[in-house]
């Protein structure tokens, strides 16, 4: 008989990879964990996870139904080469793409379409919203990712706070998400959600167990929808203090956070494997 299937849908950028500037290093130099470059953007080292971590990783993909799920775009996903067997799946640009064996699934994508056009307002008028009231003095680029959401690259000395309050009751009030994370603000379709394509990757899989994790706003509903969740000690939901029954709060900051929720996800595994 075949162990029971446990899917283990994970965010990567701040949760399992970081960049130089997340890494949170603040160890001595001599005590700093070895690392691994798992992104290469334009010849340039850009996402790393500790040595010790890529070894979990590898663990885990042999031994649960590991799903990277993120809001990258599929192309911006496709940079990231992970140690470990090739995941059958991933969830790419916040739900918007399921992809298997690297390809989008073409009704998955059809359901989402449709009910973005039937429950929120458009892109185009989140855009020229955008557009008019975002200050050039600090943004840097406007960017549509996958026609399904857009975000800005900021300044964020200069971003000024009220603006953001102000967008996210704007949003809000159209059935849009904003989400603040590093230099990025993202203004998302509500309907777009990490964890509606995750709860179909369980229905098509029979995974009889669902773990997450996450460090953003728009990790809050795939956290929410798994059986167990855990989130690092930074990021928008730390900022937030937020949690739920289900979810266990991390002390652990920057790559050493990964390593931990790495550890976690494969004890939670060996239980229900062993039970």
């Amino acid at each position: 008989m075949s162990a029971p299937k446990v899917l283990v849908a994970s965010d990567l950028d701040r949760t399992l990879i970081y960049s130089a500037a997340a890494l949170a290093l603040t160890m001595p130099d001599a005590r700093a964990p070895r690392l691994l470059c798992v992104e290469v953007h334009e010849s340039k080292p850009l996402s790393y996870l500790t040595e010790t971590a890529a070894g979990l990783l590898t663990e885990l993909g042999d031994t649960a139904l590991f799903v990277p799920t993120t809001t990258r775009t599929r192309k911006q996903y496709q940079r990231i080469n992970l140690p470990g067997p090739p995941p059958k799946y991933a969830i790419c640009a916040n739900g918007g793409h399921l992809l298997v064996d690297g390809v989008s699934d073409p009704d998955w994508y059809a359901q989402v379409t449709a009910r973005l056009a039937s429950e929120c307002a458009s892109l185009t008028e989140v855009r020229e919203h955008l557009a008019a009231t975002a200050d050039p003095v600090w943004v840097r680029k406007h960017r549509v990712a996958e026609d399904l959401f857009a975000y800005l690259v900021v300044e964020r000395e200069l971003l000024p706070e009220e603006w953001v309050k102000e967008l996210a009751v704007w949003a809000e009030n159209r059935g849009w998400t904003v989400s603040l994370q590093g230099r990025k603000i993202y203004a998302v379709p509500k309907p777009l959600t990490k964890s509606a394509a995750v709860r179909e990757l369980a229905r098509r899989t029979g995974a009889v167990r669902t773990l997450a994790a996450g460090d953003s706003l728009l990790d809050a509903d795939l956290l929410l929808a798994a059986d167990r969740g855990w989130r690092p000690g930074h990021g928008e939901l730390a900022e937030a203090d937020w949690t739920a029954p289900a979810i266990t709060a991390l002390p652990e900051r920057g790559v050493l956070a990964g390593e931990r929720i790495l550890r976690e996800f494969l004890r939670e595994v060996r239980e229900v494997r062993e039970a």
